[in-house]
């Protein structure tokens, strides 16, 4: 049943008809509109429109209603309404007749739309909190059993520093922790409700807004009706938080495709989350890991379709908005499968440590601690890192990691150069030195974790 038609005296034709639906994919908003449906009967009751025995036959038959679709919204679909809007209405009335008419009395699609989809991100904002605290707490368990795995740091994807696995899993905790923050903030922009704000100038019915709102799970209503029901800030922050959190779980899962490769060799995945080729035997992909770096780009696609779509659109509604679902729709489903295959990724990972290890000792990463010993003795940092400079080329021709060097070689670029110097260049040494807050020493790693499980245990 469309909710308008008595303007028109043709049939739409199917395939704008096609063109114009939303119930295919807005079918998800079915909870939310009859949640909103249920608080808009009320309010339509306290200024007269229902009575108290309507208000309760209409609420009655809507919890029904949800209670049929909830285990499976996917069975809306088998329906050819115009939108979930239309489909509840006519469900409704399917259930209790012309009563079921009188529900739409001061409201508009604009601002129903409009309160579905601000409640759908919450609901939203929520779930999606609750798995990055998943994945977050992966990687401080991983963290905690690689504390001494001992790897290089890089730079231009070169190794530079020393640094620990336990330190790179708490770099992304860090990051993850941030896109949590940000779905907080977001959180509190979504506590204004817009229905009661009709078309577009309000309702005509001298209902308290603030009552309703209260009843839909929101602080206040909104403060302007035009604003109320063109405002899709909400769907861009959503989409804004999942592409900065898609470029952390994307940096994570390049990461692991690095150290999972042949020429690294840092671990192994678990055979759970990769795959093997068609025709090699010998392979064994990454394919997870692969694939949340993949789906990255639509989530990505997604905040700039809207920003797109918003960015010449006149004061107030306008069908171009219904774009706006799609879009969001995909990426949250895409974003939350991420954070769960991330959080899956890391259960049965394995690290080499010997090799990790191995690998710090290689490529001159402790050449900084040679240079922080030159300074000790009084030489100027430019000049000592000079002095490092000639001797990291002399140990490269002659394949000798700088702990190697006898002090007859060091002492050909500086005299100053003693046997105290063997301890610096330790990988235990380059680790103790780092110990100012967030360094890779292994005390202060042990209190970034320990303070990180506190906080998942109280959030």
């Amino acid at each position: 049943m469309a909710l308008w038609g008595g303007r028109f005296t043709q049939e739409a034709d199917a395939k704008f008809k096609y063109f114009n639906d939303s119930l295919r994919f807005d079918y998800r908003l079915a909870l939310q509109d009859i949640d909103g449906s249920i608080g808009w009967a009320k309010a339509i009751t306290s200024v007269g429109i229902l009575t108290e025995a309507e208000h309760q036959q209409l609420v009655a038959a809507l919890k029904e209603l949800r209670a049929e679709i909830e285990p499976n919204l996917a069975i809306i679909l088998r329906d050819d309404a115009e939108d979930i809007h239309s489909w509840v209405e006519s469900k409704l009335i399917e259930k209790v007749g012309d009563l079921g008419k009188k529900l739409h009395t001061g409201r508009s699609r604009n601002d129903q739309v409009a309160v579905d989809m601000k409640m759908w991100c919450k609901a939203q904002t929520l779930a999606l909190q609750e798995r990055i605290r998943n994945l977050q707490g992966k990687l401080v368990e991983v963290a905690e059993q690689n504390q001494t795995a001992v790897m290089p740091g890089y730079t231009h994807l070169q190794r530079a520093q020393p640094v620990t696995f336990a330190h790179w899993c708490m770099a992304y905790y860090e990051m993850l922790d941030r896109d949590y923050s940000r779905l907080t903030d977001a959180f509190k922009r979504m506590k204004t409700c817009p229905l009661g704000s009709g078309a577009l100038a309000g309702t005509a019915y001298p209902m308290d807004r603030d009552a309703l709102a209260v009843d839909l799970g929101f602080a206040t209503a909104t403060r302007n009706s035009l604003d109320s029901v063109s405002d899709r800030d909400h769907v861009l922050e959503l989409l804004s938080a999942a592409s900065i959190s898609m470029v952390h779980l994307s940096r994570f899962a390049e990461d692991l495709i690095f150290f999972n490769s042949g020429e690294s060799a840092f671990l192994d995945l678990s055979d759970r989350v990769t795959s093997g080729s068609s025709l090699m035997p010998q392979k064994k992909n990454p394919d997870a890991c692969e694939l949340i770096r993949g789906k990255t780009g639509r989530v990505f696609g997604a905040l700039s379709g809207l920003l797109t779509t918003l960015k010449g659109l006149p004061l107030a509604y306008n069908k171009d908005m219904q774009e706006d679902k799609e879009g969001i729709f995909d990426a949250m489903e895409t974003w939350q499968a991420c954070l769960e295959i991330g959080a899956l990724v890391l259960e049965d990972i394995q690290v080499h440590t010997d090799r990790t290890r191995e690998a710090a000792q290689q490529g001159y990463s402790n050449a900084t601690e040679l240079a922080d010993y030159l300074v000790a003795k009084g030489i100027p940092f430019r000049e000592a890192h000079h002095i490092v400079g000639e001797a990291v080329v002399y140990g490269i021709r002659q394949r000798k990691p700088l702990e190697d060097l006898t002090i007859a070689e060091y002492q050909q670029f500086h005299p100053s150069i003693a046997e105290d110097v063997y301890p610096i260049l330790s990988l235990e040494s380059c680790l103790e030195k780092r110990s100012a807050k967030g360094g890779v020493n292994p005390q202060r790693v042990a209190e970034a974790i320990a303070a990180a499980k506190a906080k998942l245990e109280n959030s």
